[in-house]
């Protein structure tokens, strides 16, 4: 028999004493770290004299809400609270240090409002953890911290594609330099690593601010951009919220990436972000990559942004696939005559080897006995299903009863292996996966990668091929088109300045013709029309709501009936459920932009009710990056 456990207590600890209260401006007025939805307002909180000298603006304290000690940061300081009544008190100030000026906290209260979340849940991605032994080493300050200025001056946007073979960060920053201090937000880790080696050539005080960052480096460098009085701010994504002194403006490098979304809940956005900062603080915007988003192009067609487009030629040649093979014949003494000059850059749409397996006489798809689809891993391996694991060491055709095997869906591995056989003596290079190549040597070399994963070469390459490229354009995703444009401008653009463009793509394609003069514009003008046609985002604002299958329809139900009542904007659309992985479904609603502001009240109430009564919170993405 077991013993039996021995009596545990319950104990409740006692507050120690905290003194009397603050002689001057005894309240502060905090946001506090609920983590409750709908508990997101401003809360009283009697500060003690003992803290009165730390205890400021945007100090980050210690204090009791509910049951429970949280964090919080302190907005202000006031004479009176708001409520009569005994107030709770501040335990203590955990960093002396500012963390939150007042343009940023303006900035999270309307940000929080533009996607209907609570404000601490942007709290978490614009400050970065406290490190105690940073608070140590850096001297506390608190006078000069805030970057609102006194008079706003003209909000200058500008949208400015990347020209082939030509880096102009350097110039872009020097434009906004002379002003302040300078803030680049960029879609990934690499891209920040080479606008920081860029820049730190020419530039002093150029912080880095990602996560890929020792979290001791990104707080240190996070204050650090609060007090230099100039300094150039290189980040991902979160690094668009942070306070800098003397921002004379903000460059988005590479817009249209996906990269740009935040993956987690709230899923703001950059450029949004951005826009609302740039608003908010008077400062310039100036948003780069090779083409811009569908989105910036009904801003810059709206004229609200300004397109500062340099037209020059590039030589692109188009040669038509036929019997589905890997390279055209007419392409090759293009390539041959390319690999004279130096490595020539092969772009393939998928890594892997064979990602799609027919029969080479009936050409129907191999599929296993579970219905998976059979996929080939290497030259020496055999068929193995997808989704089962089975694999076919003596695969026969179901239909036929042949075994002569066809890779429809060739990965970029054998595509490297047909290319070497076409072209013996040069070493191969393959950037994909796990294995990317930052860069290669300027001689001849066949370079095959993945579309984010192409190598920079000093001067360019001799010629760059794109395989099978009407695959890029074959996403079914409403943002599909986007970055296909964005990766063929990207990959041509890093051809030398006498190399070719080679497209394996019919040359009837609008690409082909978009490429040769660098003009993206009647493309995007095309694209604009058809969305516009059909009453696609941007030309409205969308929602995306999700939740579980069960309770879907009932809301569907319910929306449909409030549109009729009049009680949710006159322009709303109502698409779904459309059913999703995991019990879940999604509904997505359209509505006008003059009435977007409307439907998000709607919505963030209706996320308040749900929290009070204990409900299952939907998941809300206000323009999510695709439909």
């Amino acid at each position: 028999m077991a013993a039996p456990r021995l009596f545990r207590l319950r104990s409740e600890v006692a507050t120690a004493p905290s003194g009397p209260a603050a002689k001057r401006l005894p309240v502060a007025r905090v946001r506090v770290d609920t983590g409750v939805f709908h508990l997101d307002q401003l809360y009283d909180y009697s500060v003690p004299e003992k803290l009165s000298d730390v205890a400021l603006p945007g100090v980050r304290v210690q204090l009791s809400f509910g049951n429970r000690e949280t964090e919080g940061i302190v907005v202000e300081r006031v004479a009176m609270p708001e409520r009569a009544g005994t107030l709770k008190v501040i335990t203590k100030v955990l960093s002396p240090h500012a963390i939150a000026t007042p343009s940023l906290l303006d900035l999270i209260d309307r940000a929080a409002d533009f996607y209907c979340c609570n404000p601490w849940d942007l709290l978490r991605s614009a400050i970065p953890p406290r490190i105690a032994s940073v608070d140590k080493e850096l001297p506390v300050v608190h006078q000069g911290v805030e970057v609102l200025r006194s008079k706003k001056p003209t909000i200058f946007k500008s949208f400015k594609p990347f020209q082939p073979c030509h880096e102009q960060t350097i110039e872009i920053v020097n434009e906004l330099k002379n002003s302040g201090s300078v803030l680049i937000v960029a879609p990934d880790e690499r891209d920040v690593d080479k606008i920081i080696t860029v820049l730190s050539a020419e530039f002093n005080n150029v912080l880095k601010l990602s996560s890929a960052s020792s979290r001791e480096e990104r707080y240190r460098n996070f204050l650090l951009a609060i007090r230099l009085e100039t300094s150039i701010v290189v980040g991902t994504r979160s690094a668009v919220f942070t306070p800098i002194k003397n921002l004379s403006g903000i460059i988005i490098y590479k817009e249209s990436s996906p990269d740009h979304y935040e993956l987690r809940s709230p899923g703001w956005n950059t450029l949004t972000i951005a826009q609302m900062r740039a608003e908010n603080e008077g400062i310039a915007l100036v948003l780069t990559g090779f083409a811009p988003s569908v989105r910036t192009a009904s801003e810059i067609d709206r004229r609200a942004i300004k397109f500062e487009n340099q037209r020059t030629q590039v030589n692109v040649q188009a040669f038509t696939p036929s019997d589905g093979t890997l390279l055209p014949g007419r392409i090759f003494s293009e390539i041959k005559k390319s690999l004279k000059k130096g490595p020539v850059l092969f772009v393939a749409p998928r890594k892997g080897y064979g990602n799609a397996l027919l029969c080479a006489h009936c050409r129907n798809v191999a599929l296993c006995k579970c219905g998976g689809r059979l996929s080939v891993a290497s030259k020496v391996l055999a068929p193995t299903c997808v989704h089962c694991g089975t694999v076919f060491p003596t695969w026969k055709c179901h239909y036929c009863e042949r075994d002569k095997q066809y890779l429809a869906g060739r990965g970029i591995d054998r595509a490297a292996e047909e290319i070497s056989r076409a072209f013996p003596g040069f070493p191969v290079v393959i950037s994909a996966g796990d294995v990317i190549k930052e860069s290669v040597d300027v001689k001849p070399a066949l370079v095959l990668a993945t579309p984010g994963a192409q190598p920079q070469v000093t001067g360019g390459y001799s010629a760059v091929v794109v395989l099978d490229a009407i695959r890029f354009f074959s996403h079914t995703d409403t943002n599909g088109q986007e970055r296909a444009r964005e990766l063929f401008f990207e990959t041509a653009s890093m051809v030398s300045d006498n190399g070719k463009v080679l497209l394996v793509l019919d040359d009837s394609h609008p690409i082909v013709a978009a490429i040769a003069r660098w003009n993206i514009a009647p493309l995007l003008k095309r694209e604009l029309a058809e969305r516009n046609d059909l009453k696609l985002p941007p030309s409205v604002a969308s929602v995306v709501l999700i939740t579980d299958q069960a309770s879907a329809p009932a809301i569907v139900s319910g929306l449909r009936k409030a549109l009729v009542d009049s009680r949710l904007p006159s322009s709303t659309r109502i698409f779904g459920p459309t059913l999703l992985p995991k019990g879940q479904a999604k509904i997505v609603l359209h509505v006008s932009h003059q009435q977007r502001t409307d439907l998000s009240k709607i919505l963030h109430e209706l996320q308040r009710k749900r929290s009070i009564s204990k409900k299952h919170l939907f998941t809300l993405r206000i323009d999510p990056y695709s439909l």
